[in-house]
């Protein structure tokens, strides 16, 4: 894991531009910072940064930029299968001077070509400039796990792990976006990723599974180069599903164990994180060190069963237990480092939970994002797949599974009727939760339709495909990386596997939920490796906390710093922020628009000069 930033184009950037730059890369890689610089026979100059956090092959041979043949390369990231492709690139005659991923990777793309990167499981942000051809090839891994921002400017394109490094390079910030900042109060996180802006004008990230190939005189182009598809397999049985899904988690987390650094496992009382800490310590006997977020609020308290799990599998354990403290001073260092609004409060107390990790001396993290959306984890899933069921045999008993099991657990009132989506696949309202009142506060009230992208024609997985690729997904890896890399940690995904997602997304969606449970593929695969009492467990919390319980709008001291003059009330009705702050209890839209509000407000504050 590490930083990289650069630039193509006929410009020279100053001394002095380069070492701001790496100066800021340092929280992404404290261990070295290299920088190489060259011009080609066009006229065009190339500059690639690197800041390095070492984690395989720690030693200086691994450092970056780093060269092979014609090519020379920055890289963040880790390619987790590199022992396998090592081994198949020494059959074919290739020699290495170093243990690391990094000279897998790149010797790998000298030698076969990008059509490599299909044999490559991993996560990635990379560019390489080919010294022969005088050209530079940008590329994201397929989920995103790496972010990739470029801004194209007159005079070339500038490219960065954050937006912050392209701001170094550029000397000056970008005007921020304020059609994104309407669409955040009004729509929330779901809607940021849908159109490819950020909340900066000009600055776009690199979609997931692409590649950029910017020719010597600047002509670009962008291709994917994975196609992610629904195509079930009909005749599956439930075993085989099961016994598949097992057999690729399994794997998954057992590449991503390769490290030669400790790693820590973030854990809820969860079947998700469960999982990847049960597999580790069960299967691979790792010494497994897990970190939770303690809440008081009964309606999230994961204590018990948590307690359960860590006597049950005999790991280490560090509870956060949360208290108020001053948000406002830690929010506002963390939206000045995220260079955006945090998206939600659970990214504020997962970036608490990240300091815990980092004080125990660890340099990568495991987090269990993306098993929701791999097999069929929320609440709407439930009712998607109620409404596909429609009419086949099982329906009624899936039903009255649903009413006797679910339906009390569901706290969103839209979300309480199984027939929700049946005969109206394309309701949406439970995502953009009571956007049009949110809008009644924004100073120029703003009316944007639900949009995705269609996939599949199954409701179900094309909701599921859509959180993954421009969603809920999108918005996780985006705080996972901030909040770990502030830290100088990587944070790996064994669910974001690409194997893992094919075989997931061939199962049929009949086998997705059984007697009420959710993830019953996921569960009945992990019978006898993760707790019973997790497995068995149908309460949906995650890492939630309120905000009340962290911002006390009761003291008149916090609500004269939340209405004191500010650029946010260039957006927000000043006269309308009472109405949230004078309640002692909030809704859950109220409570994820008042954190919007305040996030908003110190982006703002901090980016607008």
């Amino acid at each position: 894991m590490c930083g990289i930033a650069g630039y193509f184009g006929t410009a020279s950037l100053s001394p002095e531009r380069l070492e701001a730059c790496r100066v800021l890369m340092g929280r992404r890689g404290p261990d070295h910072a290299g920088y190489k610089s060259f011009a080609n026979s066009a006229g065009r100059r190339t500059y690639l940064l690197h800041s390095r956090l070492s984690i395989i092959d720690i030693g200086e041979r691994a450092n970056q930029p780093f060269e092979v043949d014609d090519l020379a390369a920055v890289y963040n990231g880790e390619l987790y299968n590199y022992v396998e492709l090592r081994q198949k690139l020494q059959f074919g005659g290739a020699q290495f001077r170093t243990q690391s991923d990094t000279e897998v990777l790149i010797t790998a793309i000298a030698r076969e070509g990008w059509d490599i990167l299909d044999q490559c499981e991993g996560m990635w942000a990379l560019a390489v400039y080919d010294t022969v051809r005088g050209s530079l090839t940008l590329s994201r891994d397929r989920f995103g796990e790496k972010p990739l921002y470029i801004h194209q400017s007159e005079d070339g394109i500038y490219f960065g792990s954050e937006a912050k490094f392209i701001f170094a390079l550029l000397g000056r910030k970008l005007p921020i976006n304020k059609a994104q900042i309407s669409r955040f109060l009004v729509n929330g996180y779901k809607s940021l990723y849908k159109g490819g802006e950020t909340f900066f004008e000009g600055l776009s990230e690199l979609p997931p599974s692409h590649n950029l190939f910017i020719g010597a005189t600047g002509k670009t182009e962008q291709r994917p180069y994975w196609h992610p598809r629904f195509q079930p397999r009909d005749d599956m049985s439930y075993k085989q599903a099961v016994d598949g899904c097992r057999e690729r988690l399994i794997e998954a987390v057992r590449l991503r164990l390769r490290s030669d650094v400790p790693m820590a496992f973030m854990m809820s009382g969860g079947v998700d994180s469960s999982a990847i800490i049960s597999i580790a310590k069960r299967i691979f006997n790792y010494d497994v060190h897990g970190f939770t977020i303690m809440n008081d609020d009964v309606r999230y308290d994961e204590s018990a069963i948590v307690a359960s799990s860590v006597a049950t599998l005999g790991i280490r354990h560090t509870p956060l237990h949360l208290r108020p403290g001053n948000i406002m001073a830690e929010m506002r260092e963390l939206v000045k480092y995220h260079d955006a609004p945090i998206y939600t409060i659970t990214y504020y107390v997962q970036w608490l939970l990240m300091q815990e990790v980092a004080k125990a001396g660890y340099k990568v993290s495991f987090s269990g994002t993306g098993a929701d959306e791999l097999v069929s984890g929320y609440y709407d899933h439930h009712l998607m797949y109620l409404a596909e069921m429609k009419g086949e045999p099982g329906y009624d008993a899936a039903v009255a599974a649903w009413t006797k099991h679910v339906k009390l657990e569901v706290r969103n009132p839209l979300l309480s009727n199984p027939d929700l989506f049946v005969g109206n696949w394309g309701f949406r309202d439970h995502i953009y939760l009571n956007n049009h009142v949110w809008a009644d506060f924004l100073t120029n009230p703003i009316a944007e339709e639900f949009a995705e992208v269609h996939y599949t024609d199954s409701l179900l997985r094309n909701r599921m495909m859509n959180e993954i690729f421009f969603e809920g997904v999108r918005v996780i890896l985006h705080e996972d990386d901030l909040n770990a890399m502030y830290f100088s940690i990587e944070n790996r995904s064994p669910y974001l596997d690409r194997n893992l997602f094919e075989f997931c997304y061939s199962i049929p969606n009949r086998h997705l939920i059984q007697n009420g449970f959710n993830k019953a593929v996921l569960r009945d695969s992990m019978r006898g490796i993760v707790p019973d009492l997790v497995l068995d467990q149908r309460r949906k919390i995650g890492f939630n906390t309120p905000i009340l319980s962290l911002l006390d709008t009761q003291d008149p001291a916090v609500r004269d710093e939340l209405l004191a003059d500010s650029p946010v009330f260039d957006v927000i009705r000043r006269d309308r922020m009472p109405e949230i702050l004078s309640k002692g209890d909030l809704q859950n839209s109220e409570s994820k628009f008042l954190f919007n509000f305040l996030n908003t407000k110190l982006f703002l504050e901090e980016f607008s000069s």
